[in-house]
């Protein structure tokens, strides 16, 4: 096998290195899947909604986060979202929750778990605000956040969405600088989730943004629920905009080519974006999950055009007809048959909604069957994606959970939106729900949204981060996947963009099972994840080998791969395959 830099050798270092350091992680053999290490681990990120009681849309639609290693040291850094005072004349004295600092703005936390200043095991996972020096700390009322280097000079650089207008920060070795006019993606309308991609394929990554309502605080609307209580409008008290995609033109500037390629011919109220290659063609797709209007598979035909093929595909509507409230989504293949699924987070009293593929363009609602459909019926869920969080080779699901609108409950209650997160293990493509045994902290819920999915502590398991309406951002570390086998894949781009975003990646193991992933950081709701892909591996020892089908074309294997390491494959050193 032929790997480079960042090998098994290195990352295993680091998973001792965790294990052994008095860190803040979960102790081996803890009774629950996830601890929650938040306080442990030096987080101390609270969202700030901006609520004074006008009950504006964007109050209680953010926020998003995102794990990215931002100064390349080999551990996951966080970045957390932040809202803002909304409202002409409204001071944070009329706040319903005054933000901790004035004015509120976005953190970036540093992991501690990498060696520094050339001290062997100083490390240990705990997190520095390193807010003030990143100069990633904006203001203004943040939505989500996309992650991708698209400048390929090896570090990953950031672009907040937000209640417009929205901000590209360039990574500079670890600082950021606003380099938004320039590049010419400041969004100033109502933004959700966004994405980096290469749609056409010239190894720079294009950026796709998911836009939500026409909303401004001049043109809000007093709504009632029933009962005739004050609450949040819907999305179908404003009109939809549409999204934006950007092709990055190269040295720094990119070009709105959202008319040129069809995308402003349709669109509704976007929130949810995953792009990958869904109909196997070799070239990059984006499915938009819309909130209470069809959803949108933009199938991309070689770079020229989109064409939205959801309705005769089966994934704009459920099974019965209806447009349902779509917020996040997942895409993955948790059937292990060879393509990309597609999960759906809803509103109360709407299930979430498994599209299962059954082949090149043609999906079949198979939520019920999938178990997946009553236990979802009484949340509203947000940020989640296909994990395998024990490691046994089957994609579990997560999904963060959060109303929109006020629950029943005491009138004095200043924020009725908190529902418990669920979590879904598969039993061979039938899930069954785990919450209560998880860890996750379903006695005290928040109103979740964005979540981040990651192996924060390098142990060779998937933790989750996760943000919270008017709550603390929270950090679980998984506690049980790590006693199974595990391969954790980074990718290398040299014709292609540096991460390989895009890429298809399958790993062969010796009883024939084969394992794929498609390489990026969207999906889920308004964040961003590892952009490593993590397979689990269950008792197996080595992958037979793994197959890389990378973005620019063609196809390299490598061998006889090890278990429980990391590996970094590089376009062009692997082997060729047909």
């Amino acid at each position: 096998m032929r790997s480079s830099t960042r090998s098994a050798a290195a990352l295993g270092a680091l998973a001792a290195l965790a294990a052994a350091a008095p860190g803040c992680g979960p102790a081996p053999g803890g009774g629950t899947v996830f601890a929650d290490a938040t306080e442990a681990c030096g987080l101390d990120f609270v969202h700030y909604n901006g609520a004074t009681g006008e009950l504006y849309l964007p109050e209680i639609m953010g926020s998003g986060c995102a794990f990215l290693d931002h100064d390349q040291d080999g551990d996951l850094d966080i970045y957390a979202v932040q809202g803002a005072l909304l409202g002409e004349g409204k001071t944070y004295e009329q706040s319903l929750f005054p933000p901790r600092e004035r004015p509120p703005r976005s953190r970036l936390f540093r992991n501690e778990l990498a060696t520094r200043g050339g001290t062997a095991g100083a490390g240990k996972l705990r997190f520095t605000d390193v807010t003030d020096a990143s100069g990633a700390g904006g203001t203004g009322f943040g939505m989500g956040c996309a992650v991708g280097d698209y400048d390929n000079d090896g570090d990953p650089d950031l672009y907040v969405t937000r209640f417009g207008p929205n901000v590209l920060y360039e990574n500079a070795g670890g600082t950021f600088r606003d380099v938004t006019d320039a590049a010419g993606v400041g969004d100033p309308r109502f933004s959700a989730s966004a994405a980096f991609l290469d749609y056409d394929r010239d190894g720079l990554l294009d950026l796709f943004v998911a836009s939500y309502v026409d909303f401004t605080t001049a043109t809000h609307r007093r709504c009632t629920r029933l009962g005739g209580l004050p609450d949040y409008c819907g999305p179908g008290s404003y009109s939809p905009v549409p999204d934006r995609l950007y092709r990055n033109a190269g040295g720094g500037a990119f070009r709105d080519v959202t008319a040129a390629v069809g995308i402003d011919r349709r669109y509704f109220n976007g929130l949810g974006v995953a792009c990958a290659d869904f109909d196997g063609d070799g070239w990059i797709d984006i499915f938009v999950a819309n909130d209470a209007t069809p959803n949108q598979l933009w199938l991309n035909r070689r770079g020229e055009r989109f064409e939205d093929t959801a309705v005769a595909a089966g994934v704009a509507v459920n099974a019965d007809g209806r447009a349902e409230a779509g917020m996040g989504v997942a895409a993955g293949d948790y059937d292990r048959d060879g393509d990309l699924d597609l999960f759906i987070t809803h509103e109360v009293q709407e299930t979430n909604t498994l599209y299962r593929c059954l082949g090149p363009e043609a999906f079949e609602d198979a939520t019920a069957a999938a178990g997946l459909g009553v236990p979802s019926l009484p949340y509203s869920g947000f940020g989640t994606r296909w994990f395998d969080y024990d490691n046994d080779g089957w994609l579990d699901l997560f999904a963060a959970n959060g109303a929109v609108r006020r629950l029943p409950g005491p009138a004095s209650d200043p924020h009725p939106f908190r529902q418990p997160d669920q979590l879904f293990h598969s039993e061979g493509g039938r899930f069954v729900e785990t919450t209560a045994s998880s860890g996750l902290d379903g006695s005290r819920p928040l109103a979740g949204r964005g979540t981040a999915f990651g192996d924060v502590d390098n142990d060779g398991d998937v933790d989750l981060l996760v943000s919270n309406n008017t709550g603390p951002l929270k950090l679980y570390l998984n506690n049980v996947g790590s006693r199974r086998g595990w391969l954790r894949v980074e990718l290398r781009g040299t014709r292609s963009n540096r991460d390989g975003y895009g890429a298809r990646v399958a790993v062969h193991l010796e009883d024939g099972v084969v394992l794929w992933q498609s390489a990026g950081t969207d999906g889920s709701y308004a964040s961003a994840s590892d952009p490593r892909l993590h397979f689990g591996l269950g008792d197996a020892l080595r992958a037979e080998r793994v197959v890389v089908r990378w973005p620019a074309g063609g196809a390299e294997a490598w061998e006889d791969v090890p278990a429980n390491a990391q590996v970094l494959l590089v376009e062009g050193q692997g082997k060729p395959v047909e």
